[in-house]
């Protein structure tokens, strides 16, 4: 890559957010002049702003804003004296750009019917999808692209390695390994959403049994059993997963639809 702008394209190529830091004053000495720019991401920077502590704290506020998942542009003044262990002693003031949309953490466990049809709706939107079964066989021959595809006979470590904030689909053809499973996700208590196939009896069922494992009614409030928007009808696979895929864009978005449970779902679905 040639530079920031470079960097910036293929960034936005791969869908990965990054905040663009530009030095928009300067007054007294500083290191760069007005106009200069640096592009950080999660773990790369490109380009400069003049180095030393001052770059070094661009970096740590610029990934900072990427953690948060800040999208408000945020100026900061900086005093270029010992207090930051520079020795220019004049001032310079950045902004902060944030650019591109965080993208969403997805674990999609099932990979029968339903997970099939909902594996390629996930793909086409802004997040990252981990896809997971022990059945490689039940995988279809093409995955979408960008999706990770896991093979694993003990599919509760995928739980833990997900990062904090992710969302969680559980559709196995196990009703007790999705027991074992939303267990998991429920104890981490981190997630941003949680969502079990299944009808509200079998949502009775599961929360019986958490509850007899320990877990606080808190977390149970929080799982969304059955899935998908209510106002989606249907029981064919693809139909259910339109309405899981249109709650999950919901919760991402921070729409207040996302709080609507499928309550008018009375049957198991199929997966």
């Amino acid at each position: 890559m040639n530079g920031w702008i470079d960097a910036l394209a293929e960034l936005h190529r791969r869908g990965e957010p990054c905040v663009l830091v530009t030095v928009i004053e300067e007054r007294g000495s500083t290191p760069r002049s007005a106009g200069a720019k640096m592009l950080v991401s999660g773990g790369r920077a490109w380009d400069s702003i003049g180095g030393g502590h001052l770059e070094y704290r661009a970096m740590q506020i610029a990934r900072d804003m990427l953690e948060r998942g800040a999208q408000a542009p945020q100026l900061e003044r900086f005093s270029l004296g010992a207090s930051l262990g520079q020795c220019c002693g004049g001032a310079t003031v950045l902004l902060f750009e944030p650019l591109g949309r965080p993208q969403a953490r997805i674990a999609l466990f099932g990979a029968g019917h339903v997970g099939r049809a909902l594996a390629p709706l996930l793909a086409a939107l802004p997040c990252q999808l981990r896809w997971v079964d022990a059945r490689e066989s039940e995988f279809p021959a093409e995955i979408p692209p960008g999706v990770a595809r896991v093979v694993n006979d003990e599919p509760l470590e995928e739980v833990e390695r997900m990062p904090p904030g992710s969302h969680f689909i559980v559709m196995t053809h196990d009703h007790a390994l999705d027991l074992q499973l939303t267990e998991a996700i429920l104890r981490r208590g981190d997630f941003a959403w949680c969502g079990l196939i299944g009808s509200q009896t079998k949502r009775a069922r599961f929360e019986h049994r958490l509850r007899e494992r320990g877990i606080a009614a808190g977390p149970l409030a929080r799982l969304r059993c059955p899935i998908g928007l209510p106002q989606v009808k249907g029981k064919l696979p693809m139909e259910i997963a339109i309405a899981v895929a249109g709650e999950i864009i919901a919760s991402y978005n921070g729409d207040p639809c996302s709080e609507l449970r499928a309550t008018t779902r009375a049957e198991e679905h199929p997966v």
